[in-house]
């Protein structure tokens, strides 16, 4: 959840600043019961379908749309924590032009990457190994600077992936 708190405060950041907008997507969840005795909580649901992926919104004209993961290993990022449908998900948006990656924290190390959808899904679909090395991170990801305001700096490692003229 560190992350994901994170990534909301860099996202209302962004908003303020007038940077990007970017919002979590919520899980579509189906309530069954509350209970109204103590204001209102919710005592029974379940989630109505899959979710996609965590973040979408928009960045210079461009739709952006990531998966936030954490992992407490250190030497690499497992692929089960990666659901098909996020797969599929992420496939499509870059078949229609939008930018698609993930971002990955080592929570053990105190670092968090951006590395590209497209990489991600190759890796994914090779199935040559269960798990992205955190070799991998350091040489194809770029390392998301940690601050104050933003609290990730993702929206920099983005320019430097997406929009720099190289």
């Amino acid at each position: 959840m560190n992350l994901e708190h994170d990534l909301n405060l860099s996202n209302e950041y962004y908003l303020n600043e007038g940077i990007c907008l970017i919002t979590k997507r919520p899980t579509p969840i189906n309530i069954v019961k509350v209970d109204y005795t103590h204001g209102a909580k919710i005592t029974n649901a379940y989630f109505e379908k899959q979710s996609t992926t965590d973040y979408n919104g928009l960045y210079k004209g461009r739709y952006m749309d990531f998966e936030a993961k954490s992992t407490k290993i250190k030497t690499s990022f497992p692929l089960a924590n990666i659901t098909p449908h996020q797969i599929t998900h992420l496939k499509h948006v870059i078949e229609f032009g939008g930018i698609a990656f993930f971002i990955i924290e080592f929570a053990t190390i105190g670092e968090t990457y951006l590395l590209d959808a497209s990489f991600v899904i190759e890796f994914y679909e090779r199935g040559e190994r269960k798990s992205i090395p955190y070799e991998t991170f350091t040489k194809e990801g770029i390392l998301i600077t940690v601050g104050f305001s933003p609290r990730l700096a993702y929206i920099d490692a983005v320019e430097e992936k997406y929009f720099n003229e190289k």
